[in-house]
């Protein structure tokens, strides 16, 4: 049984309040909450609108501002074109799926350097560090096909969903819709 999320308030003047600690935090405090894997909710005070995405949004904005920022300029302006776009919520469902199977690589390369430096559920940074610098030519090409296995699977799935598309207006007279091959005479004006 899942347990309730821990509540988080936001008040007007920003400030936001651990129902669970009966304490004022920060975002730094909430980050924390993010990295030990806690459930927790942040809410309005008032209204109890839902501020979850807003503050997690907030944490990746400091953390990008802070230095060593993971998304380029350009994958922000790509991120940004997908909204609107009829894509959208495919984008979403890949970004989501390729970031979990990202984990997944991640956590067998942990259980992998647990193998080579001890079963010491502990490594410290300079182990780990190490461990990935030798593994990396080797991460790298794991990353690389994968993700040009998942490029070819977008790619089908776009190329089937403009064939079913096709298929299915294909018929009806739209103005400049190219997707059916038009029929011997179909360009010729009614005799009526």
């Amino acid at each position: 049984m899942k347990a309730e999320p821990r509540i988080i308030k936001k008040y007007p003047n920003r400030r936001l309040y651990d129902t669970e600690t009966s304490s004022y935090i920060t975002l730094a405090d909430v980050k924390k909450l993010v990295l030990d894997q806690v459930t927790f909710r942040v809410e309005d005070a008032k209204s109890k609108e839902d501020l979850t995405r807003s503050i997690l949004l907030q944490i990746i904005l400091e953390e990008e501002t802070a230095g060593a920022p993971m998304f380029s300029s350009d994958m922000l302006s790509q991120i940004i074109r997908f909204y609107g776009n009829a894509m959208q919520g495919m984008m979403g469902s890949y970004l989501e799926k390729n970031i979990q199977t990202f984990i997944e690589i991640q956590k067998r390369l942990q259980d992998q350097s647990r193998q080579l430096y001890g079963q010491n559920p502990i490594l410290n940074s300079e182990a780990w560090g190490e461990f990935v610098k030798m593994q990396g030519p080797a991460i790298q090409g794991l990353m690389g096909r994968y993700l040009e296995q998942s490029a070819n699977a977008f790619m089908e799935m776009q190329q089937q969903l403009q064939t079913q598309t096709r298929n299915l207006f294909g018929s009806f007279p739209f103005p400049n819709f190219t997707g059916a091959k038009p029929e011997p005479g179909d360009n010729e004006p009614d005799k009526g």
